[in-house]
């Protein structure tokens, strides 16, 4: 083979290594429901579970950031994939609770991890940031602009919650996963559909800025949840289908299907729409709670490292946030 053909290869991406990482502060609803009550508000772990089916989320101890969680799931990541941090040549991090206004946590996390001169960005598209950091990561590397690209989901989401709603308080937690993503010739991530839809900015919204040196507006979480659930299932599905005949696959050349790890009922219903049965779903939710842009390699990395995600799977990652965003890739591990 002539170094003219070797180049004239198709450029694809895949996965080399998965890690995550969680607080050690692990808030069960009973511990939970025991703090609203202090503060008048009152739930329960039933009321919790039959709504969402989270029964635990992880929240960051004061002091503890964004990049934290997100180079410790960086390290993880790299140990898994067999690299050194040196090797990398891009970094992506999606989060909506960046460690500053400026400069990009993605810039932090470089800093940390002893990395300099390689492009590092930030991805801010809430719950589906993972999806979007993932398909761009892709197509950079498919244009020969990155060979080893390091790409995380991270957030602490604790720290925008309003504790007097026991509606939204009870959904989140914190977290990070990261994926080793590397150039290579055979097939790894088959396709991607990215969306998004700006008319639905107010059912799920942190409405806060900062301006003259100061927060403006209410820094804390809104959600009109039933706006949001019927919105969800539909997009999500539409993704789905979407990718799948970009790849020109079907709904049986599923493997897994890891979606964004939000309410236990969306994730089902996207899972019966593509007759998909309950032992190809990963759920993480119960004991994480929705880590928005953690959560999709956050789920991946347990299914990775408890055996269930082996090579050659076929796997469909799909997310809705924020935005309104909306994704999903399709990829073999």
């Amino acid at each position: 083979m002539t170094a003219s053909s070797t180049s004239a290869l198709p450029r694809f991406s895949r996965i080399v290594g998965t890690g995550s990482h969680l607080p050690s502060q692990r808030l069960s609803n009973t511990d939970l429901a025991r703090e609203l009550a202090e503060r008048g508000i009152q739930t329960s772990d039933e009321w919790i579970v039959e709504r969402t089916g989270i029964r635990a989320r992880h929240f960051a101890d004061a002091g503890v950031v964004c990049s934290d969680l997100a180079v410790a799931a960086a390290r993880a990541a790299l140990q898994a994939a067999g690299r050194e941090a040196a090797a990398i040549d891009l970094i992506i991090v999606a989060t909506s609770t960046p460690d500053m206004v400026f400069p990009s946590t993605a810039c932090i996390v470089q800093q940390k991890l002893g990395v300099h001169g390689c492009p590092a960005f930030d991805v801010q598209a809430v719950c589906s940031g993972f999806i979007y950091a993932l398909a761009v990561a892709d197509a950079l590397i498919r244009t020969g602009s990155a060979r080893c690209a390091l790409v995380i989901g991270s957030e602490v989401f604790s720290r925008l919650l309003d504790f007097n709603d026991r509606t939204t308080c009870v959904l989140f937690g914190d977290g990070a996963g990261a994926v080793v993503l590397e150039a290579s010739n055979e097939p790894g991530l088959l396709a991607s559909e990215l969306h998004a839809d700006g008319r639905h900015v107010g059912i799920l919204c942190t409405p806060g800025t900062v301006a003259g040196g100061k927060a403006i507006g209410d820094p804390l979480l809104k959600m009109d949840g039933p706006a949001v659930f019927k919105l969800a299932v539909g997009v999500l599905e539409d993704a789905a289908r979407a990718v799948l005949a970009k790849a020109g696959k079907t709904e049986a050349d599923i493997d897994f299907l890891i979606p964004h790890q939000a309410n236990i009922r969306i994730m089902q219903s996207t899972a019966r729409k593509l007759k998909l049965g309950a032992d190809k779903l990963v759920v993480t939710v119960d004991e994480h709670g929705n880590t928005s842009a953690a959560s999709i390699p956050l789920a991946l990395d347990v299914a990775v490292r408890d055996g269930r995600i082996r090579r050659g799977h076929r796997l469909l990652l799909e997310g809705v946030g924020g935005g309104f965003t909306w994704g999903a890739v399709l990829l073999e591990f």
